[in-house]
């Protein structure tokens, strides 16, 4: 059986370092790993209680539900925007956290990493996220964490799946959330 991870990243920038580890992370899934990175998430209106109704729910919000129910796992990227989580990514936990009770990331594991520029790497915006995930009903992997400072400068000139420092974290990191994953789908 295959793991399935959903990769929800908190860039929408063209040339998004968390984006690039989002790549990095589909090249080193372990064998029997799947990791997509989910690409609607600029589509999808912001939570509105309103609009979250059975018959007019927006299309780019069921897509996002559709593709989190087919995975076992998730993984986020986030950067730091003046100091919190992007509001393209609370607003993607916002969707999943719903309906309450029984929203895409109940007791499926997730883990939270990124890159940021400052000399942090974007930890209080992780951190605000693997919050706002436990609130949602993840099993958030608190212990698995990923923060790659000074990203404008590390990635100028290399792409993260060519930085042997950080492939290495990576491939813990998926490692890590792939044997979570497995452990829950066999319950």
């Amino acid at each position: 059986m295959s793991v399935r991870i959903l990769a929800l990243v908190g860039s929408l920038r063209a040339g998004s370092h968390n984006r690039q580890l989002a790549e990095a992370t589909v090249k080193l899934a372990p064998e029997g790993t799947d990791v997509e990175i989910y690409e609607g998430l600029a589509d999808i209106p912001f939570y509105n209680e309103d609009i979250d109704v059975e018959g007019t729910l927006p299309e780019a919000a069921a897509l996002l539900r559709e593709a989190a129910g087919r995975v076992d796992a998730f993984l986020l990227f986030s950067p730091e925007y003046n100091g919190t989580i992007p509001a393209v990514l609370k607003n993607a936990i916002d969707w999943l956290s719903r309906p309450h009770g029984a929203g895409g990331f109940i007791g499926k594991p997730a883990a939270v990493i990124g890159t940021a520029y400052g000399q942090f790497g974007g930890v209080w915006a992780q951190d605000e996220a693997r919050k706002a995930l436990g609130i949602a009903g993840a099993t958030v992997l608190e212990d698995v964490k990923l923060s790659v400072p000074g990203s404008v400068v590390r990635f100028a000139e290399t792409h993260p799946v060519d930085d042997a420092e950080v492939t290495d974290q990576l491939a813990a990191v998926l490692t890590r959330l792939s044997a979570e994953a497995g452990r829950s789908a066999a319950v």
